[in-house]
């Protein structure tokens, strides 16, 4: 849920900023993706917020869904963690939808497709060694690190239609 939120900010970036390049306005779209990545907080306070109402609500609220021990166990561990990671989740969406908003289409597919590689090998390392907690930090932590460095790669060195970023810095 709170991702979804966050993505829909991305969403309403990437129109936004395609509008600007297609009006060759290249002050705008820096402006923009400025503003857009200022309001990944959102993310961060709504992923605590629900890792709150969950952490709270999960001793009665488990049980609705399961009576396994060990189930309710991992849902103890697995869901505070994601909700907690929604953060770093926010940037890598964030990220993404300023580089769809700019055209960078093959950029994003080849970033995701060397993300994919390098996250498969560490999920299945440590999912083989960690089990569920390995495939969460596999799938959450690294995954989604991955795709959030990938996106500010791309912006923070000013290539592809970023370009012109080292115009605008005097």
């Amino acid at each position: 849920m709170a991702s979804l939120a966050i993505y829909g900010l991305a969403v309403a970036g990437q129109a936004i900023l395609a509008t600007a390049f297609a009006e060759k306005d290249l002050k705008k779209p820096t402006k923009i993706a400025a503003r857009v990545v200022q309001y990944r907080h959102l993310g961060l306070l709504l992923g605590l917020v629900l890792a709150l109402v969950l952490g709270l609500g999960m001793q009665y609220g488990a049980r609705v869904f399961t009576k396994d021990i060990n189930v309710i166990k991992m849902m103890h561990i697995g869901i505070p963690v994601y909700y907690l990671t929604t953060f770093m989740n926010s940037l890598a969406f964030v990220f993404d939808g300023v580089n769809f908003g700019a055209s960078d289409f093959a950029f994003s597919a080849y970033s995701m497709i060397l993300v994919a590689i390098i996250s498969t090998v560490c999920l299945w390392l440590l999912s083989s060694s960690y089990g569920f907690i390995g495939i969460w930090v596999g799938l959450i932590t690294i995954y989604m690190s991955l795709r959030k460095f990938a996106g500010f790669l791309r912006i923070g060195t000013a290539r592809g239609p970023w370009t012109y970023i080292r115009t605008q810095i005097v």
